[in-house]
């Protein structure tokens, strides 16, 4: 039973809880320090397995019981919500070894994500975490070793908090034994079927990360995408694609030209072994916020016999680089199906193609080569190369959710909360859900189904909106659609030949004239009377491709599919395209057309209200920042005189940004006060207020208080200067006894105090008033009494405007 841990970790174990918890002596720790054998800082720990312990797991992608020698496997180690773990160990030791020696350990591990991971500096065949800290999941590849080297024991060590886990056997320890060379070629399976019952749902979500921010050498910033996604939910009887196989022509027309349409004829040749095909749209470019348009996605299903799911997209343009999972296995050993599944991809290399770069011109490779993960040191020309060897950057993340179970189950583990919560997921709804406040006609009768052959199509009904009582409340739509196909080909007829869909028709013969292709079906169900179909299961037409093949034409693609209807009923339009592979070898132009338009005819319209399109998305605000308006618009579809269309054609609402900067605001500055000295320099101030404080990042109040120099005279010096003074004074205040007296005699009989000063004015802007008073000092025994009172003077102030 063995621990491994770096130095560091162990003096961080030290200082947080005793040894001997762990079955450590002071004799085990000083043989520990005193060996000199291999990776001899690694402590062995004593200690009791814990039981039937699944906190955290060590797992093979693709779960094998068998390696094949020198090739790539990803090994993952997780912990299972909500438990983490902030440091571990990771070896690969030959059986029966305790790891002392080199020889001991058997192949090698090579990093994907050096912030996660990093080989002990010690021990360099050991793994280790870079930083102690709460992870969840870390992800290497583990290169076989070669023939002869018989069973290896993957082993790894978890510490969580002050707790340390490790398994001889268990979830913590993978035991691969080398496959026989008589079994060489055959896909690795794993051995125990799935036992759980029912069927299950997944939605699978593509994220891709490769952009030119994450990966800038030679990224190629024109016709950079991913290609359309393709895989299926299969039985371990067949194999899509694996580490370590060669490419199948499907698998090789995925990885070099983007193209699925031979992998998905693959896939439905196996019709026994597969439940669901797996597509999801290409994404062009490769990279965009999810805010700006949602990540590529698929549902798909699994049961017993068919719980693996395999896919794959290419990086495109590329020699052969793609990203994928190879039979993820979606059944668990507790017979129940998997909740969640995220694992990050690195590009593989299809062994189809040896061009190096993005660009790298088609250069076949002969013999064909095993499928592998690239690496940083494969070519120096490589967008991915790395001189130290270190890991190439994730370039996406699939997240497998499981969103529905049906059927009985029978996990042995009780279902928790998430999968009671999984299986509340809304099914469609036979009941009218029509608010109260709409009134319909009854629905019109089904149309025919669009489609006269095998291939999807969709039938429609139709009906009309009498009144809208509640014009607040929306109305649902007016039509609705299901999906359909030809006479013969649905599951409820037993009397005739039930047929699949037609796969896409094969690339034509030739790239340049004429030439031919073709397309297949198969028969899904044979009649109830045990009669033969006699239904064609083959077509083929001719096809031209690049008409002229003279110096002076285009080559260009072939078409590709028909985009949908442009109306979903009556007449409408349709649209495909094709692009130029190569432009005129004497440098003329290319007058080649890359759209083609024709006509489509969908089932008939009824009379109805009106056809309106879908809302489109809501303008920007009319403001940048503060409270505005947005709208949205949807068109009438259906010509004016199908009736009369009263539902609103544009919507208004408010929105709101954030608030709009308010800048300082200031009253006028103030008359500048007289100068503080009689005498000499000195200084004069003048101020204004502050009305408004700057609010939401507006400009700040600048200075409120200016100063200047000034001076009166020059001031007198000599013994003579304070009498001078203290007569200026003494005049000065004769003279305001004088004014007193003046003022006294402006009012006969009355002897008045001087005015007081100005009062405050009432307002700080749009005009308010000031008030000064002037008092009875003394009152004259002949003075009537009405003609001797107290004065009030009022003056406006403050009139400019706020």
């Amino acid at each position: 039973m063995g621990l491994h841990l770096q130095p560091f970790a162990l003096h961080f174990l030290a200082l947080t809880f005793p040894l001997v918890v762990l079955g450590f002596s002071d004799e085990t720790l000083e043989k520990a320090t005193k060996s000199e054998g291999y990776c001899s800082r690694i402590l062995r720990a004593q200690g009791t397995r814990r039981e039937g312990y699944n906190e955290f797991s060590l797992r093979v992608e693709g779960d094998p019981e068998f390696y094949k020698p020198g090739n790539n496997y990803r090994v993952t180690l997780s912990a299972a919500t909500p438990a983490y773990f902030r440091g571990f160990t990771l070896i690969a030791l030959k059986e029966g070894k305790e790891g002392d020696k080199e020889e001991d350990h058997a192949g090698t591990f090579q990093i994907i994500d050096e912030e996660e991971t990093q080989f002990m500096s010690n021990c360099p065949v050991a793994v280790t975490e870079s930083t102690p800290r709460r992870r969840t999941r870390i992800h290497v590849f583990w290169t076989a070793p070669p023939v002869g080297t018989g069973c290896v024991i993957l082993k790894a060590s978890i510490v969580q908090k002050r707790i340390i886990y490790f398994q001889d056997e268990g979830s913590l320890t993978k035991k691969l034994c080398e496959q026989d060379s008589t079994f060489e070629g055959v896909t690795d399976k794993p051995i125990l079927d799935c036992c759980a019952c029912g069927t299950a749902k997944y939605r699978l979500t593509f994220y891709g990360n490769w952009s030119e921010k994450m990966h800038p050498k030679d990224y190629p910033r024109r016709a950079n995408h991913w290609s359309a996604i393709i895989g299926g939910s299969h039985s371990k009887n067949y194999v899509l694609w694996e580490y370590g196989g060669y490419a199948s022509e499907g698998v090789k027309q995925v990885a070099e030209l983007g193209s699925p349409v031979k992998m998905e004829e693959e896939i439905r040749q196996q019709s026994d072994e597969v439940l669901t095909v797996i597509k999801a749209k290409a994404q062009w470019p490769a990279w965009q916020p999810l805010n700006v348009r949602a990540a590529p996605s698929a549902e798909f299903s699994v049961d017993r016999t068919r719980h693996l799911m395999s896919f794959l997209t290419m990086l495109g343009p590329s020699p052969d680089w793609n990203v994928g999972l190879s039979a993820e296995d979606l059944c668990t050993k507790d017979c129940g199906w998997v909740q969640k599944v995220v694992q990050d991809l690195i590009p593989w290399d299809a062994g189809t193609d040896s061009g190096v770069t993005y660009e790298s011109p088609n250069k076949p490779t002969i013999p064909q080569e095993k499928i592998r993960p690239l690496t940083s040191l494969d070519h120096p020309q490589s967008p991915f190369y790395d001189p130290e060897g270190g890991s190439i950057a994730v370039v996406a993340r699939v997240v497998i959710e499981r969103i529905a179970r049906k059927g009985e189950q029978c996990n042995i583990i009780p279902d928790n909360v998430d999968d009671i919560v999984a299986d509340l997921v809304p099914e469609e709804k036979e009941e009218d859900d029509t608010p109260e406040t709409c009134i319909y006609s009854n629905w019109s009768p089904w149309s025919a189904c669009s489609s006269s052959t095998c291939d999807k199509g969709k039938r429609m009904r139709q009906r009309m909106l009498k009144a809208q009582l509640d014009l607040s409340v929306p109305c649902p739509d007016t039509q609705d659609f299901q999906p359909c196909m030809g006479p013969g080909c649905s599951d409820e007829d037993g009397s005739t030949c039930m047929m699949s869909e037609w796969i896409t028709w094969s690339p034509c013969t030739v790239s340049c004239g004429m030439g031919m292709r073709s397309r297949e079906r198969y028969v899904k169900q044979f009649p109830d009377d045990g009669s033969m179909c006699k239904v064609p299961t083959e077509e083929t037409e001719k096809c031209i491709v690049n008409e002229e093949c003279s110096p002076s034409s285009c080559l260009v693609t072939e078409w590709a599919e028909w985009n949908e209807c442009s109306a979903s009923c009556g007449m409408g339009m349709k649209k495909r395209h094709r692009m130029i592979k190569m432009t005129p070898a004497d440098g003329s132009m290319c007058n080649t057309e890359t759209t083609e338009v024709e006509k489509c005819m969908m089932p008939e319209c009824h009379t109805i209200p009106c056809m309106l399109s879908p809302w489109s998305e809501w303008s920007d605000c009319s403001v940048t920042c503060g409270k505005g308006m947005r709208t949205r618009q949807r068109m009438l579809k259906s010509a004016a005189e199908l009736g009369d269309c009263n539902e609103e054609l544009e919507q208004v609402e408010k929105c709101m940004l954030p608030e709009c900067p308010i800048d300082c605001e200031l009253t006028e500055w103030s008359k500048w006060s007289e100068c503080n000295k009689s005498c000499g320099k000195g200084h004069m101030i003048r101020t204004r207020m502050i009305q408004m404080e700057p609010q939401f990042g507006g400009a700040p109040c600048p200075e409120t208080v200016q100063r200047k120099k000034c001076r009166i005279r020059k001031c007198l010096r000599g013994p003579g200067l304070e009498k001078r003074r203290w007569k200026e004074a003494r005049e000065k205040r004769r003279s305001e006894h004088a004014k007193e007296d003046v003022d006294g005699e402006l009012y006969p009989g009355c002897k008045m105090r001087p005015w007081t000063a100005w009062s405050e004015c009432t307002k700080l802007c749009g005009g308010g008033i000031q008030e000064r008073f002037m008092t009875v000092k003394k009152r004259f025994k002949s003075t009537q009494f009405t003609s001797c009172k107290d004065k009030k003077e009022i003056r406006a102030c403050n009139v400019h405007p706020c």
